[in-house]
């Protein structure tokens, strides 16, 4: 929240990233429309200006009514089209999974296509090579359709479905073995009922009852529909009293959900799905051992609405829940069709989901009004959910499925921090642990087995590369790691996915405001100590930035800089940590020194640097051996509520026992957040290792 650069008097959300300012709802304008924004698919003042004030809804489909045909190889999927349509809108409505973290804006150049024949319409884009561009490629967000049309989806791409059955191995060595009884949501029962008789007259569904009685389900309160109902008869003959019936385990009772002849058993499936701010995740789980078949992630559509909570929920008031449901929606459903063509089978096969998030993304994902969690005081219209259908959400897979979505305690801590406290286990043990998950939010849980007190610090999208200039997520092409020369200022970095870079990832964030600390680049303030006559040092208009990379060093043929804003920006989002730390252990009597371990999670955290986190003052300068990075801990605690009741009741056991701090009106951590906004911190004291090498 900050007052409007034009209006002192009004307060507002909109933040324009590439200035640093706010502007209301009057002046919602793009100040650098020509100019290249590396934020700008996820802004919301382009997003509303680019539509002139309009609700997404209101504005009308241009696109001719002439239809083409677009046939999609290897699958040889074919769909028929209006003219003016993009591959990409084409591809999923032929149920072609590509790869669009951007949301289809021509930012990512994930979205490649060879184009083999036929009359397209393509933008320019400096994402493909030249040699792509020889050989026909063309991104298919940015390519129309306007005449039949044969694409071939790349190799490289085809290969991407071995790497995502390749992170489900990963991911089941690391999980495998920590749920020992399979206990799912919904069971598949393979009946053989005796056929009735004059002596034995119950009616259809009674004698199903009964054969499921047999069978060891709990008939006591069990529940059926009319839609069951309604399949009974034939279901039961079909296959001479042979059946197969899907029930539902709800909490204080059962469900009979489907019915079908037969009682061949089919191998049930089932997806654990993470729900990020950011990014999302879904794991494709067989119910029979745990194995995770295929494990695959993507950039959240709605991001096009804002890299954080309050933005996206101020963009649902104005645009409709159902919208923002929309987006987050497609890049699950997304998600699920890469998993299940990687492991080869059904999506109708998927009769589990257990979904895992902040509040704000639950609430949107399931069409809940979440207005009120950013209105004082801030609270959500659900914190535990029942049992539900995946036909009544969204997702595409068998209807019937049970859905558990993870309860959350408070409006800015949610079931993805349920997760955590699941997979960590740090609540089942007498030691006095400082829990952290590093995202858009920066989550905290303090306690052990006797207590527990959380707190949400708001540290930003920063750490997952919103709000800086070059910020990306930690995927192909970010710099990850950085050392700087402390003569020449050169740096030499290394990039996730060893290839030319195109971005900057936390971690890679944190190692550079270090190095820079450490070199005298800049001062503790976050100045620079040098001026722009230095080789590493330029201007880009009135803003001061150190050029990480040359542009010939770079995928995308401009410098990768970092601006005066963007460590500004990393300076915020480390100081709300640091101060929900030292604030929430204050609440319980604690100081840094009582600590028995920190846990940091996250997916930033993977290439974290301890001691270049601490010399900027992101965690505190206690002994190393106390810390432990456990990775995506939102994803592993969905699983293993996905397998089991149990980890499922702790899962609400855990979101009751958890005491809220507010820290939106607390003066203290306003207090602390100040102190924190120095390099590492105003109190050197607090950090004496820092102080020893620093200069």
């Amino acid at each position: 929240m900050g007052k409007c650069i034009n209006h002192p008097d009004r307060e507002t959300n909109f933040l324009c990233m590439k200035h640093n300012i706010y502007l209301c709802e009057e002046c919602l304008k793009c100040r650098d429309p020509e100019i290249h924004c590396k934020f700008r698919s996820s802004c919301p003042i382009w997003f509303m200006d680019k539509r002139g004030g309009k609700s997404i809804d209101e504005i009308s489909d241009k696109k001719t009514e002439t239809q083409f045909k677009v046939l999609f190889k290897p699958d040889n999927k074919e769909i028929t089209v209006s003219e003016g349509t993009t591959l990409l809108e084409a591809a999923v409505a032929a149920d072609v999974p590509l790869n669009a973290s951007c949301n289809g804006k021509g930012s990512c150049g994930k979205c490649k296509l060879i184009l083999e024949s036929g009359s397209i319409e393509s933008a320019d884009t400096p994402l493909l090579s030249m040699e792509e561009k020889e050989n026909n490629y063309i991104l298919a967000c940015q390519t129309t359709v306007h005449g039949d049309i044969s694409v071939r989806i790349p190799e490289e791409t085809l290969e991407k479905k071995l790497k995502i059955a390749g992170m489900g191995k990963e991911a089941t060595d690391r999980l495998k073995g920590m749920v020992t009884k399979i206990t799912p949501m919904l069971e598949n029962f393979s009946l053989e009922l005796a056929p009735p008789t004059l002596d034995d007259s119950i009616s259809d569904l009674d004698r199903l009852i009964r054969g499921l009685s047999k069978s060891g389900c709990d008939t006591d309160r069990i529940t059926t529909g009319l839609k069951v109902m309604r399949e009974l008869a034939a279901a039961m003959r079909d296959e001479n009293w042979k059946v197969s019936a899907s029930v539902i385990k709800k909490r204080n009772s059962s469900e009979i959900v489907h019915v079908a002849p037969g009682n061949g058993g089919t191998t049930s499936m089932g997806l654990a799905i993470d729900i990020g701010t950011t990014s999302i995740v879904v794991y494709l789980v067989d119910m029979a051992d745990g194995s995770i078949l295929a494990a695959t992630s993507g950039h959240n559509r709605q991001s096009a609405c804002g890299d954080d909570v309050i933005n996206r929920i101020v963009c649902a008031e104005k645009d409709g829940v159902k919208k923002l449901s929309r987006m987050g929606l497609a890049t699950i459903n997304g998600l699920i069709n890469e998993a299940i063509e990687s492991a080869g089978v059904k999506a109708d096969r998927i009769d589990n989901v257990v979904i895992s998030g902040n509040t704000t993304m639950t609430h949107l994902i399931l069409k809940i009004e979440p207005r009120n969690i950013r209105r004082e005081p801030y609270i959500p219209s659900v914190s535990a959910f029942p049992i539900l259908k995946a036909g009544n959400i969204g997702l595409k897979v068998n209807p019937t499925a049970a859905v558990f979505v993870m309860p959350g305690p408070a409006s800015y801590v949610g079931g993805d921090i349920v997760s955590g406290l699941i997979y960590t286990g740090f609540h089942r043990e007498k030691a006095l642990t400082l829990f952290i998950d590093v995202g858009t939010n920066g989550e905290i849980v303090l306690g052990n087995k006797d207590w527990l007190m959380t707190a949400s610090c708001s540290a930003g999208p920063a750490f997952e590369g919103g709000g800086v200039r070059w910020g990306m997520r930690a995927e192909d092409g970010a710099i990850e790691k950085i050392a700087i020369d402390p003569e020449t200022f050169v740096p030499t970095f290394s990039v996730v996915g060893d290839t030319q870079a195109r971005g900057i990832c936390g971690s890679g964030m944190i190692d550079l405001i270090s190095e820079m600390l450490l070199t005298g680049i800049i001062a503790p303030n976050g100045n620079f100590n040098i001026d722009d006559t230095h080789p590493r040092i330029t201007k880009d208009g009135d803003e001061t930035a150190y050029i990480l990379a040359f542009a010939e060093e770079t995928s995308v043929d401009k410098d990768i800089l970092f601006m005066e804003s963007d460590i500004d920006n990393i300076i915020r989002s480390k100081g709300a940590v640091y101060a929900g730390f030292k604030v929430l252990l204050n609440q319980a009597g604690f100081d840094f020194s009582m600590i028995d371990r920190i846990i940091i999670a996250g997916g930033f955290g993977q290439y974290l640097d301890l001691d270049k986190a601490i010399i900027i003052g992101l965690l505190p300068d206690i002994d190393k051996d106390k810390f432990k990075y456990i990775g995506n801990s939102s994803i592993a605690g969905a699983y293993l509520a996905l397998l089991s009741e149990d980890f499922r009741k702790e899962a609400i056991d855990i979101s009751n026992k958890m005491t809220y701090i507010d820290f939106s009106s607390n003066t203290q951590f306003m207090n602390e957040f100040t102190s924190a906004l120095f390099l590492p911190h105003t109190n050197i004291e607090d950090f004496p290792s820092v102080k020893k090498i620093i200069r």
